[in-house]
C-alpha cells in the first residue's frame, strides 16, 4: 500500500457515517452494501494501468458529473450515494496522504494536507470513525441486511477483493498494527455476507435442476 492511500477503515467507516447522516436529514433509507461499495470506489484506479493515484477517479467534479443523470432519477435518494463517493476525496484523501486531484479535468492541480496515513493523528482518526460507525450500525441495525440473502449484497465483492484482501496479502504488511484488527472485523463482514449470498444463489439453482 502507498504512502499516498488511506487505509480501508476510514472510508468504509467514514462513508457510512455521512451517508447514514445524510439520508437521515433527507429523511431516505440507504443499501449499505453499496455504500460500502463507493466509499472507496475511487481506488479503482489503483488496479487500472497508466491512470494516476488520486487523480481522474478521486475527481468530485467528475462524481458530480456521473450523477446528474441519477440525481435526475432518484432525486434525493441519490444523495447519501454521492456524499459516500466524495467523502473519500474530501475528505479522508484531502486529509491524508498525498494530495488529491480534486477538480479534474477543470485542472490537475492536486490538493490536500498531506498528513502521514501512518501517523498517530490519522490512525487514531480511523479507530473513532470505526468505532462510530460499528456504533451506528449495531444501533439502526444496519448489520442485519449484510448477513441476509440479498443480491445486493455481492457488490461487496469489489471492496473486498481490489482494498480488503490485497491488504493483506501484501509484503511486507503496510498495515500499521493498531489498524489490523478493524481491517479483520470489515474482512469478516463482507465475507461472511458474500458467503451467505453465494449460498443462497447455489441452493435456488440446485432446486432447479
Amino acid at each position: 500500500m502507498e504512502e499516498t492511500s488511506t487505509y480501508a477503515v476510514g472510508h468504509f467507516a467514514l462513508g457510512y457515517i455521512l451517508a447514514k447522516l445524510t439520508s437521515k436529514i433527507t429523511k431516505t433509507k440507504v443499501n449499505v452494501a453499496l455504500i460500502f461499495m463507493l466509499s472507496v470506489i475511487p481506488d479503482v484506479d489503483i488496479l487500472i494501468p497508466y491512470v494516476v493515484h488520486r487523480g481522474p477517479t478521486h475527481s468530485i467534479l467528475m462524481a458530480f458529473i456521473i450523477f446528474i443523470p441519477i440525481f435526475a432519477l432518484y432525486n434525493k435518494n441519490a444523495l447519501p450515494y454521492f456524499i459516500a463517493i466524495i467523502q473519500h476525496s474530501l475528505l479522508s484523501d484531502y486529509i491524508a496522504g498525498g494530495k488529491v486531484q480534486l477538480i479534474w479535468p477543470l485542472t490537475q492541480q492536486t490538493f490536500g494536507l498531506e498528513l502521514s496515513i501512518k501517523s498517530p493523528t490519522n490512525i487514531t482518526f480511523e479507530w473513532l470513525s470505526f468505532l462510530t460507525a460499528t456504533f451506528i450500525m449495531i444501533k439502526t441495525k444496519d448489520m442485519h441486511p449484510l448477513l441476509q440473502p440479498h443480491n445486493s449484497n455481492l457488490i461487496l465483492a469489489i471492496p473486498t477483493f481490489t482494498v480488503l484482501l490485497p491488504t493483506f496479502l501484501a509484503y511486507p504488511l503496510e498495515v500499521p498494527t493498531a489498524l489490523i484488527p478493524p481491517h479483520i472485523i470489515f474482512l469478516t463482514l463482507f465475507l461472511a455476507s458474500l458467503s451467505i449470498d453465494l449460498k443462497d444463489i447455489l441452493i435456488t439453482v440446485l432446486r432447479r435442476i
